[in-house]
């Protein structure tokens, strides 16, 4: 690098004529003076001083300033960065010639702009350096500012800089930032947009909601979202194989530019287990472009599960009886029953299902994942204050499910006077604590999220499974509810009966802590059996307990479980991680180390430290935030017993970065115009060539310094004075 200094003034004609008279009138005075004192030198030697200290200020008037320009002698750089996000993978971009091939991706339309041959003219007078940003296999979104700030940074001598990109950024600051800084820099950016800036005809499958873990046997239901671009509704058939080469198919319709949610049933074959890969494929429409967003993949895990479940009833009503019945023929349930019989001296009993008294401690009650709470409540001879203590911490702390199945004796208004009044999802009448009976049967009705519920779902499709609700027998008994608590969910209301909170609500559901809470308003379903026998009734029981125990099955081994919220993660999104542990007597552990190591697809490894919460029910709990899509390991380990549990959960990717949104072309003008820049299109590299050559040179770094207000020419005029007044003291004129 190059330095030439030079010593400037920024001088005006009347700082030069104020300073040239003050010069000439203080010469004369010194002159006049010296001539006085008889041409004395030591007088002569003061004058001259006096002369030069007035000639330093006419200097100053004048402000000299010391200049050094650096010029580099390398050749000035131009920065060419290309977006490589999962975006540019859109195939939106009609070429010139119209190949029959079909519209190009973005990638491929600038190919020839990454060639470091497409630059060979340039290499004479500048350097060129290509360099890619938002790689799609970085598990991220599109971020437009870092290259664009960083860039004077990596490239020496920085003269411009060229943007290919769809301007289609989901990450990061706004660009404009960093254009702007660059506008300060003097380096102008020549953007090419690529892409249609409007979609072009597609029809897209934005999610693949499938559940963690299934099980063998048994129906799971994998939910979809499609979004359509296509100006006109159509009805298609979508297809969900299995890595075991089973195939289920459904007739699906999709709205015109919308979006539309719907499930696949997929039933795993008895005593198959293992993990499995579902791939659900929308078939591509005879006016659709873009077909590479038509598949997406799930992992799932079927397993052979026997969930513990606890029935707790008074006296054995006909719901009871069928309910049992229901559960106990299940494969997949081992249900235990607890009839207590007021007023009698034992409780019920019979087969093996029946237990003696009510589960003693933490230990023995945290092995069943839902329980049933009748026609029972705070008595003699029934639940007591601490048993409702701790299925409400079973609940909330454990993830167990708690179903209320309310009778016509009331018994359940009692239990508004301990801990589970918090669970209860409604609010009931205290005026009418046996409830409603009528000779005339009455109806559900599904409200909204009702039709789209699992625990409601008694059919294939959503317009069969309305028309049997709407057939199924009536109940002749309803509890009185007066209305949904607030963050409760309700399935299905009464059909006729109403307040002025609305509907009755009979059927609602809500969270309680890691745990879910049922609401069954009614003991009439098993009525439901009528003409069809079990085939609704024990369906829907079989759906409330595995909907209840799923998320508390997600993982779990001898002495530990982990489960965590949202069950099916996408990207970005945080994750709530809950493990319940034992020590080694089987108690829940009060204090200790817990860590959960997830390892992310890409090979990072993040621990997580699982905070304890001090209290009897052996909960850690901790927070991870996925950033990459794809299958996360997991290892949760406790120090003070030394045990481990494996585990995986899959991260949805598609949502941060997707294939087939329209091109944003006003982020590529706004970043050239502030930079003073040009937007020129991709098929056009000698434009752009021509643009770049035609740069000027870069100003030379210039270093001022302000000689008329440096601290040491002040200082130097003070001492000069100092001597001056010093000396004409000495020869005695003072």
């Amino acid at each position: 690098m190059s330095v030439t200094r030079s010593l400037t003034f920024l001088w005006t004609p009347w700082s030069l004529g104020l300073s040239a008279l003050f010069l000439l009138v203080t010469a004369g005075y010194c002159f006049i003076a010296w001539r006085r004192s008889g041409y004395a030198r030591a007088l002569g030697l003061l004058e001259l001083l006096r002369f030069g200290l007035v000639a330093l200020l006419a200097v100053m008037l004048n402000q000299p300033e010391w200049v050094e320009e650096y010029r580099p002698e390398e050749k000035p750089a131009v920065a060419v960065l290309w977006d490589a996000s999962r975006s540019m993978e859109t195939r939106d971009v009609l070429t010139a010639n119209g190949t029959s091939s079909g519209p190009a991706t973005r990638h491929e339309a600038i190919a020839s702009l990454i060639e470091p041959s497409s630059w060979s003219r340039l290499r004479g007078r500048m350097d060129v350096v290509i360099s890619a940003f938002s790689a799609a296999n970085a598990g991220h979104g599109t971020d437009l500012f870092d290259p664009l700030a960083q860039a004077p940074e990596k490239v020496r001598n920085l003269r411009g800089v060229v943007l290919v990109s769809d301007g289609d950024w989901n990450e990061g600051p706004p660009p404009v930032q960093a254009a702007a800084r660059l506008r300060m820099k003097g380096v102008p950016v020549l953007t090419i947009p690529v892409g249609s800036p409007t979609r072009l005809p597609d029809v897209e499958l934005l999610s693949l909601d499938a559940p963690t873990f299934g099980v063998a046997g048994k129906a799971v239901r994998v939910p979809f979202t499609v979004e359509s671009s296509l100006p006109r509704e159509y009805v298609t058939t979508v297809s969900l194989r299995t890595s075991d080469g089973d195939e289920v198919t459904k007739e699906v319709r999709i709205p015109a530019m919308g979006r539309t949610s719907d499930w696949v049933l997929w039933k795993p074959k008895e005593k198959t287990t293992g993990d499995f890969t579902l791939t659900l494929t929308v078939p591509k429409h005879g006016d659709e472009l873009l077909a590479e967003n038509n598949r997406l993949s799930a992992p799932i895990a079927i397993r052979e599960e026997k969930l513990r479940v606890l029935v707790v009833e008074s006296l054995p009503r006909w719901e009871y009886r069928y309910l049992r019945n229901a559960l106990s023929r299940d494969p997949g349930v081992e249900v235990s029953c607890l009839l207590f019989h007021p007023g009698l001296s034992k409780v019920g009993g019979g087969n093996k299902d029946y237990i003696k008294q009510f589960p003693r401690g933490l230990d023995e009650l945290s092995k069943y994942d839902v329980v049933f709470l009748g026609d029972v409540g705070l008595d003699d001879g029934q639940l007591t204050s601490e048993q409702c203590r701790l299925l409400k911490g079973l609940v909330e702390h454990q993830a167990s499910g708690l179903v209320f199945i309310p009778g016509m004796e009331g018994r359940q208004f009692s239990l508004l006077e301990s801990e589970l009044a918090d669970l209860l999802p409604v609010a009931l009448d205290p005026s009418q604590p046996g409830g409603w009976g009528s000779r005339t049967p009455s109806h559900f009705e599904l409200t909204e999220t009702g039709r789209r519920s699992l625990l409601t779902k008694l059919a294939d499709t959503e317009d069969e499974n309305a028309e049997v609700w709407e057939g199924l027998p009536g109940f002749q008994w309803y509890a009185p509810v007066l209305r949904a608590k607030a963050g409760s969910e309700v399935l299905c209301v009464h059909k006729d009966a109403t307040n002025e909170s609305g509907r009755l609500p009979l059927l609602v559901t809500r969270t309680y802590g890691a745990g879910k809470v049922l609401f069954m308003g009614t003991d009439g379903a098993w009525r439901w059996r009528k003409g069809v026998e079990d085939k609704y009734h024990y369906r829907f029981w079989g759906q409330v307990v595995r909907w209840m125990a799923y998320q508390r099955n997600m993982a779990k081994g001898e002495t530990m479980r982990l489960f965590y919220a949202p069950d099916q993660p996408k990207m970005n999104q945080t994750l709530a991680l809950h493990a319940n542990v034992m020590d080694r007597g089987g108690e829940p552990l009060h204090h200790g180390e817990v860590s959960a190591r997830i390892k992310a697809p890409s090979g990072k490894a993040e621990t997580v430290r699982l905070a304890s919460a001090g209290d009897e029910w052996g909960m850690f709990s901790g927070r991870y935030q996925a950033e990459e899509p794809g299958t996360h390991q997991v290892t949760l380990y406790c120090k003070e017993t030394n045990g481990t549990l494996e585990t995986s959960f899959f991260v949805q990717g598609a949502a941060a970065e997707r294939i087939g949104r329209p091109a944003r072309l006003d982020v590529m003008e706004e970043i050239a115009r502030v930079t003073r820049g040009k937007v020129i299109e991709a098929n056009k590299l000698d434009e752009v060539v021509r643009s770049l050559a035609e740069l000027p040179d870069p100003p030379p770094s210039v270093r001022r310094v302000q000689l008329w207000s440096h601290p040491a020419l002040a200082g130097s005029l003070v001492f000069l004075m100092g001597v001056f007044w010093v000396g004409r003291k000495a020869i005695g004129l003072i």
